[in-house]
């Protein structure tokens, strides 16, 4: 009977599915939006303007102060919606903020089997706040 439930257990978890759980998901999304109000307080602080890198297709999210970087699994879903052009340029892959703590805004979405997180930078306040949403 053991052996038997040896041979089920030794076929059975390695076939479960792996992935990035809801939870992790959750993670990503709190340690990015902490990563942006601590850009956004660099900038307010030192009174200079701090760009955060926002990368989609490489999925990862790079800290215009510490240089730390953030990298999405590839089993989540990565969207970014940033501002075209910043302070009359263009503003690539990135999210500026200004030492007034005004930013250009912008949003990432994280999500994985129809559950995210979507990281919203307000445009005029440079807040960060972190909403979940369900698209089942």
């Amino acid at each position: 009977m053991i052996a038997i439930v040896s041979m089920l257990a030794a076929i059975v978890i390695p076939a479960l599915p792996r992935g990035t759980s809801r939870a992790r998901l959750e993670s990503f999304a709190i340690e990015t939006a902490a990563m942006l109000k601590a850009d956004r307080n660099a900038a307010i602080r030192n009174r200079v303007q701090v760009v955060t890198e926002v990368d989609a297709p490489q999925r990862i999210v790079r800290s215009g102060v510490t240089g730390r970087v953030i990298r999405v699994p590839d089993d989540v879903a990565f969207d970014a919606l940033l501002a075209a052009r910043c302070n009359q340029r263009p503003a690539g892959q990135t999210i500026r903020f200004f030492a007034s703590g005004m930013s250009c805004g912008g949003a990432i979405a994280l999500t994985r089997l129809g559950v995210g997180y979507e990281i919203r930078v307000n445009w005029l306040t440079g807040g960060v706040e972190v909403v979940p949403h369900d698209r089942s």
